[in-house]
């Protein structure tokens, strides 16, 4: 019991070292999450993988509960989309890309689209001595239907675990 708990913290400080997190505001109408991660991947593999969604998206945050269901078109208008056998959803359209630097989408996800919000999430790579430095920022303003603060907590939560599996924070093993 001890050792499995020692085990789980050192796993917990490891994955808090590479990712940090934040809800910088929120309040009625709006919020802005902030999310950083590092990854020991060169710029050009974390590229590659940060387009590929269907390779670090959670499934338990797809529509169909399969995250092989999403694809991303990297152009202009291009979308962030999920189908599936009798559905389908945008859950994004690429509103700029600078490829292996930048990617901004207009975004939103889940229940953020039932609320009417409109989304940026950009996502940008920057090379660090042994890896790549990645930064989620999101920005969403909508009617005051929704209640943004526990809006922002749910979202936190999903880009957070999105941040840690994308940099593989959720992968590496403990000491």
């Amino acid at each position: 019991m001890i050792r499995r708990l020692t085990c789980a913290l050192i796993l917990a400080f490891l994955q808090s070292a590479t990712v940090h997190a934040e809800v910088v505001s929120a309040a009625d109408g709006y919020f802005m999450l902030r999310h950083e991660g590092t990854t020991r991947l060169p710029p050009e593999d974390a590229w590659a993988r940060l387009v590929d969604p269907a390779s670090w998206w959670h499934p338990d945050h797809a529509y169909s509960g399969n995250a092989g269901n999403l694809s991303l078109d990297l152009t202009a208008g291009g979308l962030w989309r999920e189908e599936w056998a009798g559905g389908s959803v945008a859950h994004g359209t690429v509103v700029y890309v600078d490829h292996g630097k930048s990617l901004r989408l207009q975004a939103p996800f889940g229940p953020l689209q039932g609320v009417g919000a409109y989304v940026i999430w950009t996502i940008s790579l920057t090379p660090e001595a042994d890896g790549t430095r990645i930064v989620f920022e999101e920005s969403a303003i909508g009617p005051p239907a929704g209640d943004y603060a526990e809006l922002a907590r749910a979202v936190d939560f999903v880009k957070g675990e999105a941040m840690r599996r994308l940099t593989g924070a959720d992968d590496r093993p403990a000491p």
